[in-house]
């Protein structure tokens, strides 16, 4: 099949599965074509089957800011009809299905493709429930040809919000248990010997509470060495390294920015910590787990369908940091513990979200479409 993806690129979720999903799609030999403005984060390489085109910004002092999305239109109706594309997968409503939608229109009945929307969470529950955005979004997934989301949750929540005359179909989030393993790629010196390292993954983002790690992290680390090793960018950034000064820890966080290859930094972690405000699926906690590293986070969303409390890590409340703490120590005063959450924390990933099973429900999916 020749597969057109719109995604964002940049570290989030959303991004970095459908860049995922686009890779395992072409070692089964389809030919993929992802229409972005930059090249996806997890991309790091080239691939056979897999072509890049990017959309091109029009500055005209008439516009305040570009017209991104007329722009992304006219970029998928172009690469549809060169390449003779037979599914768009967009990932996100607005603007990826959307632009899809009007792309199709533009084109001859005879080049016309299937739309494939993938909900992954904001897009939902923060930019679709807008009451500017809302009729909008329920536009692009009603005429959709197809509809999932990464979790129940996240299904759940787009009914209640939306009420589709066809509801979402759930298709979790995978893992390549492949490229994660308990095993680091290289050695990693973020902590001295006697440290335990606990990590947190992120884009940054207020949803994220990115505070509440470091919040946390003093309360841990008062009764047991360690350092916190924060990945990733974003708005919260400089409210994180200010709270980390306020309560003097600044000097055991290390900074690490955005990391494309975060396989090889995972498994250095005793303690993955993701005190979201809600996740739509939770992609971090997987990897994490397919590392065989714990995961504390929130009851909130979809990640109580990825994290099994007191089996794979801890679920706390949103916002209860001395819950957080408290756990956080249990498990890394543990060294019995933390092995054996992690061995289940893997044991899990692979029966419950193994890449084949997951991109062939993906396939399944496009071949109905096409009959």
């Amino acid at each position: 099949m020749k597969i057109g993806i719109t995604c964002h690129p940049s570290a989030g979720g959303s991004g970095i599965l459908a860049t995922e999903l686009g890779i395992a799609l072409s070692e089964r030999g389809h030919e993929i074509h992802f229409v972005t403005f930059d090249p996806p984060f997890r991309l790091t390489r080239t691939y056979k089957n897999i072509h890049c085109h990017y959309v091109e910004f029009v500055s005209y002092p008439l516009f305040t800011y570009p017209p991104f999305s007329q722009a992304l239109t006219t970029k998928i109706a172009e690469v549809a009809e060169e390449q003779g594309i037979e599914i768009w997968h967009a990932h996100y409503a607005i603007p990826h299905a959307f632009a899809a939608l009007a792309a199709r229109q533009m084109l001859p009945p005879g080049k016309q493709f299937k739309i494939v929307t993938t909900l992954h969470g904001t897009d939902i529950t923060l930019v679709g429930s807008d009451p500017s955005f809302w009729r909008l979004t329920r536009y692009a997934m009603q005429n959709s040809d197809a509809v999932t989301a990464v979790s129940n949750w996240l299904t759940d929540e787009t009914q209640r919000e939306f009420d589709l005359e066809v509801p979402p179909t759930t298709i979790y989030n995978f893992l390549n248990t492949d490229r994660f393993s308990s095993r680091p790629v290289r050695r990693c010196d973020f902590a001295a010997d006697g440290e335990k390292i606990i990590m947190h993954i992120s884009n940054f983002r207020p949803v994220k509470r990115v505070t509440d790690v470091v919040r946390a992290f003093k309360k841990i680390v008062d009764r047991v060495p360690a350092k916190l090793v924060m990945v990733g960018d974003g708005p919260e950034r400089m409210s994180t390294v200010g709270v980390a000064k306020q309560l003097g820890v600044r000097d055991r966080i290390e900074f690490l920015g955005k990391h494309p290859d975060i396989h090889e930094i995972l498994p250095c972690a005793d303690l993955v910590f993701q005190p979201s405000e809600h996740e739509s699926f939770g992609l971090v906690p997987l990897e994490a787990m397919g590392c065989e590293v714990p995961v504390l986070a929130t009851a909130s969303g979809g990640i109580c369908e990825v994290v099994e409390h007191g089996v794979t890590g801890y679920l706390c409340e949103v916002g209860d940091t001395d819950a957080m703490a408290a756990y956080a120590v249990e498990i890394l005063s543990d060294p019995d513990k933390q092995r054996e959450m992690g061995r289940r924390g893997r044991e899990r990933a692979m029966r419950v979200f193994p890449q084949d099973e997951k991109v062939s429900e993906y396939e399944t999916l496009y071949r109905r479409l096409l009959g």
